[in-house]
């Protein structure tokens, strides 16, 4: 198979996942009725089951070999899976609350926000075009807070969790796949007795005998795998600098959603701090292909 083709693939898988990211808005309206408790209880649960036959069906009688992991990593993992589902969590209830564009915003921030992390976790720096953009995004989330008189916290709890995620995953040396398997698995027992409580309290929406309902609260499972098998095709066969620019794709469906579609308001506030934000993640991808240029120089 041709460069040119591997490359082609790599797009259409890249652009398929983030597709996916964007439009979830849509699919998790039609849950507006459920709780997010539940529908994240669902999502963690379908995605062992749908991730676990994923892996068995790819590697076959070699599968349990494959997803063993030192027991050290359970810990790590532990938490990883922990805030993947307090994201989600914060994710779905922000959609069934009519703040999507609250989603659209955090998601936005979530780079600005691993940089900083990046910073004080692993001491990476930031060249002037990058620290300024970090300022720049600081100051559009301050103009809201003092404006709207509403301090972002959906937007930057999504952002902040995401990218504590992002750093627990970097310390653990686990493939995506069989990582999130692990994390859905940990944080199941989690799930399955929080929906034996609703039952219990006859609070539990999800009922077999409604086929659609029980269907979509399934189908929850297959919003995260097919994504994630789509992204983890495009890294393989695109630049890395390719796949970063390509994830403001999602939020930027987001917003057209939130605004477009569902009719949320959108101020002269509310434009003034995605500005901001837009203009630093520009300054942020300009600041890092300068970096680049720069690492690519010979030195004489």
């Amino acid at each position: 198979m041709s460069a040119e083709h591997e490359t082609r693939l790599g797009l259409f898988a890249g652009l398929g996942a983030f597709c996916i990211w964007g439009l979830a808005p849509l699919y998790f309206k039609l849950l507006g009725h459920v709780g997010a408790d539940e529908i994240i209880a669902h999502r963690v649960l379908w995605s062992v089951v749908l991730l676990g036959l994923f892996l068995a069906v790819r590697h076959g009688r070699g599968v349990v070999l494959h997803v063993r992991i030192a027991r050290r990593t359970l810990a790590a993992l532990t938490i990883s899976g922990i805030l993947i589902a307090s994201n989600w969590l914060v994710f779905v209830y922000a959609i069934n609350s009519d703040q999507v564009l609250s989603t659209s915003l955090g998601y936005f921030i979530n780079p600005l926000v691993s940089v900083l992390f990046g910073m004080l976790f692993f001491r990476e720096t930031l060249n002037g075009l990058r620290l300024l953009a970090v300022l720049i995004a600081a100051a559009g989330t301050l103009y809201m807070t003092v404006r709207v008189g509403q301090f972002p916290w959906l937007a930057l709890a999504l952002a902040v969790s995401f990218a504590l995620y992002g750093v627990v995953r970097k310390k653990t040396d686990v493939g995506p796949m069989v990582g999130l398997f692990w994390e859905t698995l940990l944080v199941a027992p989690l799930a399955l007795a929080w929906l034996w409580w609703l039952a219990q309290g006859e609070r539990l929406q999800f009922d077999i005998a409604e086929a659609g309902e029980a269907t979509l609260l399934a189908g929850t499972g297959l919003i995260t795998l097919v994504p994630l098998v789509l992204f983890a095709a495009a890294v393989r066969r695109l630049q890395l600098g390719t796949v970063g620019l390509m994830q403001y794709l999602a939020p930027s469906m987001t917003f057209v959603l939130a605004v477009f579609v569902f009719g949320e308001p959108f101020t002269r506030d509310h434009a003034m701090t995605f500005a901001c934000i837009w203009l630093a993640l520009v300054l942020f991808t300009w600041g890092g292909w300068v970096r680049h240029r720069q690492a690519r120089v010979p030195v004489n």
